[in-house]
């Protein structure tokens, strides 16, 4: 089964490295894609500084078109809630995690079906591990040994992605994929200070557990809440999850801040009223992110640091000036 004939009409994506490189950030108000690289500190002024720095104040220089951060002197407003996305923004996950997972399970069941890396790619368009074989097979035709009837095809995805699940969960146990840069920091600063933390994926449930509770450790993972998989009817760019999410924590959504890496979760997050970071991931690059409230490549540690919890809260304040 040729995977080079599956197109979903979507702009191919280009793979880029998940290690944090110097890069300024755009916001709905500021962009500044083509600008060189900054050091950390001329990016963020109050990097090292943790919540004792102040509102971040964006200023363009004119000579050189980069972008710099200032910090006002009165404390930052911090969100009610942090939300992050689970693959591509806690970890790396894709290509080298569920993509090698689904083409195990594949190989173990006798499919003759393999996802290279740029058709993986379109297909991440599609939320949800499910509705993407389904859409794939429907697209490209359906192995011999699936089913010919609608609710025993169901019966026969759910099977391949609970093997390709467990498959999945036994890469992250032995902690083959580690967490991308910053995660840990921002999480410990947002749970520190009272903000309550929250997973939203379209991933099955088991595994993004599995990526909590794993490599963020089980003192932080019972402090995290996790809404991922079927616990909603539609999945990204749908905003039920992120709707879910706020109603079950207690907090309005436009005091919440996520964390995404992909169109369709910014798209998700945007239509549920929520501000919203991107933190390109590999698959992620070159999609679109101009409704984005700030984009990074990354989180960041220091001193390589993109930006902390008292960015996050000025968002919810609009503190940008060009």
């Amino acid at each position: 089964m040729a995977s080079a004939t599956f197109s979903l009409s979507f702009v191919s994506l280009s793979s880029s490295s998940n290690q944090c490189r110097p890069s300024a950030f755009s916001s709905s108000s500021t962009r500044a894609e083509n600008a060189p690289p900054l050091t950390a500190m001329a990016r963020l002024g109050f990097v090292g500084q943790g919540l004792r720095s102040a509102k971040p104040m964006v200023a363009r220089t004119a000579a050189s078109g980069r972008i710099t951060c200032s910090a006002s002197s009165h404390p930052a407003t911090l969100p009610s809630a942090l939300l992050f996305d689970c693959d591509g923004v806690l970890v790396d996950t894709e290509k080298d995690g569920h993509r090698i997972s689904f083409n195990d399970t594949f190989t173990e069941r006798g499919l003759g079906v393999t996802w290279d890396v740029e058709l993986y790619g379109e297909l991440l368009k599609i939320g949800g591990g499910k509705e993407r074989m389904t859409a794939y097979f429907n697209k490209v035709g359906w192995p011999e040994k699936a089913p010919k009837d609608e609710a025993e095809r169901k019966e026969f995805i759910a099977g391949l992605h609970k093997q390709k699940t467990e498959l999945f969960m036994a890469l992250i146990e032995k902690q083959l994929l580690p967490l991308r840069p910053g995660v840990a920091k921002l999480i410990d600063q947002a749970l520190s200070n009272g903000v309550k933390v929250a997973v939203c994926s379209t991933s099955n449930e088991k595994a993004v557990s599995a990526i909590v509770s794993c490599l963020l450790g089980p003192e932080r993972a019972e402090k995290i809440k996790i809404f991922a998989g079927d616990v909603v009817p539609k999945k990204k760019p749908d905003p039920a999850i992120y709707n879910l999410a706020a109603e079950t924590l207690g907090v309005d959504p436009s005091s919440c801040v996520v964390v995404e890496d992909s169109a369709i979760g910014l798209a998700a997050a945007k239509t549920a009223g929520m501000k919203c970071i991107v933190t390109k991931s590999g698959y992620t690059a070159d999609e679109d992110f101009l409704n984005a409230d700030a984009v990074f490549d990354c989180i960041g540690d220091p001193p390589e640091e993109r930006f902390d919890l008292a960015f996050c809260g000025s968002l919810l304040e609009k503190q940008f000036v060009s």
